[in-house]
Parts: structure tokens; C-alpha cells; sequence
């Protein structure tokens, strides 16, 4: 569980589409403010999932290769199989680079609007894969509690970097920030495709192997 949640929060640390937007935040009025709205958000939701899933399991991790345990196990698979897929597809038909349309109103963003940019920017596909992990969770020691907490920091961790830059040295960090949303924006597809494809292979690859042993 602790690898795959790794792997997993990296991924949706290093995703290139809500970094982009939460730059845009920052550099918009009243950035600092914005940027901690979509930041709350954005770890609400992961806490969430996870509570979700608590909730459901009582806590305890079920039997393995029992049916619960298997479904959990069957669902990382189905979603590393559709991100392969997805990589695929992306790498073959390419997109050219435009702006979505709600940058061109990001100054007049309030903080709702930028939390619930959040939630609709969650890569929704990875969370779901972070929640069948979770599922293997025993809340009854304290190491599966800080791995949890440990998960949702990692999949935050790029945001409350960029946060925390943004209020020590605002100028310079929207300057060398606004450059990194150049870069994200010119090399989106390639790092679309690759995590999309190299996440999905480490799901499917985990998942087969959880299933035959």
C-alpha cells in the first residue's frame, strides 16, 4: 500500500493541468487568497475519498482475495488499463495548445470559483486509484495514519510549495512561477501522455500481480 500511494500522490502532485491553473490563481487579485482556496479544496477532496473509504471498511483491511478485496484490486486494474489507453490515444492525436476559456476570467475569480476549479481539476481517474489503495488501510496503527496523512501532502505537495513561495517573495515567485506555466502549457501533451501512460502501466502491472498471488 505504501509504494503504490507513492506512486500514486507523485502523480497527482506533478500533474500538469491543475499546476497550470493554480499559477494563473496566483497571479491573478488577490492571488495568495485564491491560491489557499483552491489549495483547501483541492485537500478536502483527497480527505474525502479517504474518509469515504474508512467509512466503508470500518477501518480494517478486508480478507484477501476476498471479494471486496479483489474489487478493490480489479478497479486500479480497469483504471491503469483506461490511462494506458487514454496515453495512447492523446500520443496519437495530439491537442494543440489553447487556453480553456475560464483563464481569460481568472482576475475575477473568487475564492469559491477557485475552489470549486479544485475540485472540477482533481484527476479524478488517480484518486480513484489512490481510494481502491486505501482500502488495504488498518486504521488501527498509527503507521497506516501517517502514511494517509503522508499520501494527501504528496498529492498537495506542489501546491503548497508553490503557496508558500508565492508569500515569502511574491514578486519573484510569480515571475520564475509564470515562466513554469509557460513551460507546462508548451509541454503539456508530453507530460500528459507520459504520466498517463507510465502510471497506467504501474497500476495494471501492481493490479495483475495482486491478483495471481
Amino acid at each position: 500500500m505504501v509504494l503504490n500511494l507513492v506512486v500514486i500522490g507523485t502523480a497527482i502532485s506533478l500533474g500538469p493541468l491543475h499546476n497550470s491553473a493554480f499559477i494563473l490563481l496566483l497571479s491573478s487579485r488577490r492571488g495568495v487568497r485564491q491560491g489557499l482556496a483552491f489549495l483547501l479544496s483541492w485537500l478536502a477532496n483527497l480527505i474525502t475519498v479517504i474518509a469515504v473509504v474508512v467509512l466503508l471498511t470500518g477501518g480494517q483491511p478486508p480478507t484477501r482475495h476476498s471479494v471486496p478485496s479483489t474489487a478493490a484490486i480489479s478497479a486500479k486494474l480497469a483504471i491503469g488499463v483506461a490511462l494506458m489507453l487514454y496515453g495512447a490515444y492523446r500520443n496519437r492525436r495530439p491537442r494543440p495548445p489553447s487556453p480553456p476559456r475560464w483563464t481569460a476570467r481568472i482576475d475575477n475569480a473568487t475564492p469559491v470559483t477557485a475552489a470549486g476549479l479544485a475540485w472540477l481539476l482533481q484527476p479524478w481517474a488517480l484518486v480513484g486509484a489512490g481510494a481502491a489503495t486505501v482500502i488495504e488501510a488498518n486504521l488501527s496503527t498509527l503507521t497506516d495514519w501517517l502514511v494517509l496523512t503522508g499520501y494527501c501532502l504528496l498529492a498537495t505537495l506542489s501546491l503548497i510549495v508553490m503557496e508558500m513561495y508565492v508569500v515569502r517573495a511574491p514578486a519573484v515567485a510569480n515571475a520564475r512561477l509564470n515562466a513554469l506555466r509557460s513551460w507546462l502549457e508548451r509541454h503539456q501533451e508530453q507530460l500528459v501522455v507520459t504520466l498517463s501512460l507510465v502510471i497506467g502501466l504501474w497500476l495494471t502491472a501492481r493490479s495483475i500481480a495482486e491478483l495471481v498471488t
